[in-house]
């Protein structure tokens, strides 16, 4: 099996194109090619699949195998992909995801794409349907305690539930130690994605996030989206936003007037190879 490996700001995928579905037991594969000893190494698995409604369906698997509703990262490498590969030569693409199809917008440089914005839809701040164990219509500073020690989080789904909490220092909180007990909290019957965030001005912030059924990654598209909302939400910034990740620096708007969050950031590939292992797509 042929594929490129690609990331978004560090958050890295081994990219599949030539198939018109995914393998079957795709979910060990995920696990096995995405392994960082044994395998080829990345936070998912993403296939590039034919749509009936899309110029593109993605389909994206956890390094745990889970498959994940959404990822912006991977959004802006199957886009830059599909055009640098010349799937379609168009600078506006609709790739079909399971949480609907997202719209996308290439910037080019020297006839490559540089970087990707993404209408990443608009987003869901009901309890219920982030979801969350709450029934509430937005999910503001709700307080989780965990050890004796109390968190405050903000719900936001942007396709996938994300649990954005305020810290004091972003850079160098214990995302490592606390990140994997909220995700499995009993708040949040999927899991949940988990952003620590520290505002440092009306439009810019540092993230770290704890990504769920991958652990802390350099970015996370989906992540800076919910937690742009978040801050805005809060008052704690305006709609218009820079999220410093650790892999880099995501743009983030929150458009008044269609609701909509319009996400930009760059998309690298790194190599192509080809898996050795048996695959069977029959």
């Amino acid at each position: 099996m042929n594929f490129t490996k690609m990331h978004g700001l560090g958050n890295d995928f081994v990219v599949v194109a030539d198939y018109k579905e995914v393998p079957k037991e795709v979910n060990q594969l995920a696990m096995d090619i995405c392994d960082r000893n044994f395998g080829v190494g990345a936070d998912g698995l993403v296939f590039i699949l034919p749509s009936d409604t899309a110029d593109f369906k993605m389909r994206i698997f956890n390094a745990d195998g889970t498959e994940a509703e959404q990822c912006g990262n991977a959004i802006r490498c199957v886009a830059k992909y599909a055009y640098d590969h010349q799937l379609k030569k168009s600078v506006q693409l609709d790739v079909e995801t399971l949480a609907g199809i997202q719209q996308v917008t290439l910037h080019l440089a020297h006839d490559k794409v540089d970087k990707v914005e993404v209408d990443m839809g608009e987003p869901i701040l009901k309890g219920e349907l982030i979801p969350t164990a709450l029934s509430e219509e937005v999910i503001i500073d709700e307080k989780i305690e965990i050890d004796g020690v109390t968190f405050y989080f903000t719900g936001v789904s942007m396709g996938n539930p994300h649990a954005i909490i305020y810290v004091e220092n972003a850079k160098d909180f214990e995302v490592e130690k606390w990140g994997p007990i909220i995700e499995k909290h009993p708040l949040f019957p999927k899991k949940t994605n988990v952003e620590f965030v520290t505002v440092t001005s009306d439009e810019e912030m540092d993230m770290r996030v704890w990504e769920r059924g991958v652990g802390q990654t350099l970015a996370c598209g989906t992540g800076a989206c919910a937690t742009g909302v978040a801050s805005s939400l809060t008052g704690r910034s305006s709609r218009n936003v820079t999220v410093h990740l650790k892999g880099g620096d995501l743009k983030v708007y929150w458009n008044e007037e269609d609701n909509h969050v319009y996400m930009t950031g760059e998309a690298r590939e790194v190599f192509t190879g080809t898996w050795l292992g048996k695959v069977d797509f029959n």
